[in-house]
């Protein structure tokens, strides 16, 4: 009798414990450091890159919070220099979509690569994952700024050896029926192909967080 009741009570508790630690998993926390291709400049409720990316890897049955901490304007410099407090210790992997606002400014390319190889290094420090979103120079600027404004990501990718989706805007870039009034901003429908053609680097660097 005694021994029975030890069984149950031991069965009992490994079952209770059991339950309890599959009710506390958190959703992986997944950050998106960026300006405003990301933070949904424009968009409503449910239509931004975050919201739609959620839903997609939700989709696929993966449990993670996407947090957006896109803030639109901002330079990777502006990104870089709220790093910490955008980034928050909780975050278990990142997404650096930053860079945009230097090109349309014409800003001299090194100014992106030095903030950008800072941020990766930071996050690198903190061993959290990096899928780094690429950006391409517009036509105007000429080739030998392409040159070296489009070969930042890959070599910054490279050095730090994080992941590289890029081209942020692929299959939406001067689609004007993707693209808000502006010509320049993804409205929800250009958000949906970028959250498609990205999500399978997502599901990467969320499969990495995991490891």
């Amino acid at each position: 009798m005694i021994k029975t009741l030890a069984l149950a009570i031991s069965l009992g508790l490994s079952l209770f414990l059991a339950t309890a630690g599959s009710a506390s998993a958190a959703p992986l926390r997944l950050v998106v450091l960026g300006d405003s291709l990301s933070a949904g400049y424009g968009l409503g409720p449910g239509e931004g890159f975050t919201d739609q990316l959620q839903k997609a890897l939700a989709a696929k049955g993966l449990d993670v919070t996407v947090v957006n901490a896109g803030v639109s304007g901002d330079t990777a410099a502006g990104g870089l220099a709220r790093l910490d407090w955008s980034v928050d210790p909780d975050a278990e992997a990142v997404i650096v979509e930053l860079g945009a606002n230097d090109m349309l400014r014409g800003f001299d390319p090194d100014q992106p690569r030095q903030a950008l190889d800072a941020i990766l290094t930071r996050l690198g420090e903190r061993k959290l994952p990096v899928l780094l979103a690429g950006m391409r120079a517009a036509p105007n600027l000429g080739p030998d700024y392409a040159k070296r404004f489009d070969g930042l990501y890959p070599d910054l990718a490279a050095k730090h050896g994080a992941m590289l989706y890029p081209f942020f805007l692929d299959g939406v870039a001067a689609e004007q029926d993707l693209l808000l009034a502006d010509g320049m901003h993804p409205n929800a429908a250009g958000i949906a192909v970028i959250v498609e053609k990205i999500l399978p680097a997502v599901e990467d660097l969320v499969a990495q967080a995991k490891r």
